[in-house]
């Protein structure tokens, strides 16, 4: 599994710099295109999870840890987690959504029926492990529902109301920029809440806020050691990654307005890596002043969590049903909302069982890329060759969104 990841990794990269060479001032434009931080706020909140939001406190220790973990020790503990959630790896996504839509118009590599399918197994598959990540993290940030470790009914129902809640609001795309900037903006307050309660409760000297800035920057001197898995934890994050590179390359590569390719390449490594940052230090701060989240704070982060699994299945539940046919307009708003629910609740309790892994649905995605990779230098080589731009019948309409069902 290494080596298959590996592999994936450098052809991803190396994919990236001849996109970059041969078609960097090419103009992107979607079918649905929006102004640009409509886009970028779609690509942050789809593009990220409920672990943004809930894995970090869990992880600073582990990573400081180098007496058992020895392979961290070229760096902090916060270079480290900002290196498995941030910059490069957004190089996934850039892939993924240049090719469906500049690429795919002309080769239709996921028209294919067997590749269609494959496809939306993934989709679906990684949607159900964004409500299982939510189900197992709730102990542990709501520890006055229960003991702090099982997961009760209460939980349960949370997870279910989320879904139910994603899966309506999938009805009709109006919603996903409204949804998207609404998330936004509530995470950016979440940061700023954190800031806030730090000082105000916590630690005076928040000066130390600022400083893990710095700390930050050390992933940057160091970034060539985040290229290939470090261990078999950051080998988990990287298939994670790659789980969710197609569908949400796929589903983003709607929205370009009219960047060139450089720039959603920039856009898509720096912007949502700011707002990582600021949320990664404040947590760092936490962590290190030793400041409790119990109480508002902890609900404040449970209420973000859930407003990130809301809006990621929102993305996510639109693609599939749109490219499986089982749209609204098919099946008729009740039939879709119940379909959708039942499938999305049943493939979280089999995640929950542990009878799918994450690494399973991110090994399928790296054979995707290889595949489309060899039919295309077999069956559309020329066609890719000669592509100058974006399908022409792309054009910048930001009204577009506002009439598409």
């Amino acid at each position: 599994m290494t080596l298959w990841l590996s592999a994936g990794i450098l052809f991803t990269l190396l994919s990236i710099a001849f996109i970059i060479y041969k078609w960097g001032n090419v103009e992107v434009v979607g079918v649905t295109p929006v102004k640009t931080f409509s886009f970028i706020a779609i690509l942050f909140t789809s593009g990220l999870d409920v672990g943004l939001v809930m894995f970090p406190l869990t992880e600073f220790a582990g990573y400081a840890d180098i007496n058992a973990s020895p392979e961290y020790g070229f760096t902090n503990p916060l270079a480290i987690e900002f290196g498995f959630w941030g910059f490069l790896i957004w190089g996934f996504y850039f892939l993924t959504c240049f090719y469906f839509c500049v690429i795919e118009p002309k080769v239709k590599f996921f028209e294919i029926l067997l590749v269609k399918l494959i496809n939306n197994v993934v989709i679906i598959g990684t949607c159900a492990f964004t409500a299982y990540l939510l189900l197992s993290n709730l102990p542990w940030y709501l520890p006055s529902m229960g003991d702090g470790e099982s997961v009760i009914p209460t939980f349960y129902l949370i997870v279910f109301a989320a879904i139910a809640f994603a899966v309506y609001s999938s009805t009709d795309i109006k919603y996903v920029r409204f949804l998207s900037i609404t998330t936004t903006w509530v995470f950016i307050g979440l940061i700023a809440l954190m800031w806030a309660n730090a000082f105000i409760f916590g630690d005076s000297a928040i000066s130390g806020y600022f400083n893990n800035f710095t700390l930050i920057g050390d992933y940057f001197a160091n970034m060539h050691q985040f290229v290939l898995p470090i261990n078999d934890y950051h080998e988990f994050y990287l298939f994670w990654w790659f789980a969710w590179s197609i569908m949400i390359g796929q589903f983003t590569s709607r929205f370009v307005g009219g960047l060139k390719t450089y720039q959603v390449l920039a856009a898509m490594l720096v912007f949502p890596s700011i707002p990582i940052a600021a949320w990664f230090a404040v947590l760092y701060h936490y962590h290190e002043a030793g400041i409790a989240t119990d109480g508002l704070v902890n609900f404040a982060m449970v209420f973000v969590g859930i407003v990130f699994v809301i809006n990621s299945l929102d993305s996510l539940v639109r693609l599939y049903t749109d490219n499986l046919g089982i749209t609204v307009q098919k099946l008729g708003k009740t039939k879709y909302i119940a379909l959708n629910i039942a499938a999305l609740s049943l493939l979280t309790l089999l995640f929950k069982l542990n009878f799918l892994q994450i690494q399973w649905v991110g090994a399928i995605v790296i054979g995707i890329f290889f595949a489309c990779f060899g039919y295309i230098l077999v069956q559309k080589y020329k066609a890719v060759a000669n592509i100058e731009g974006s399908p022409k019948e792309n054009e910048i309409d930001y009204t577009k969104i506002e009439t598409v069902s």
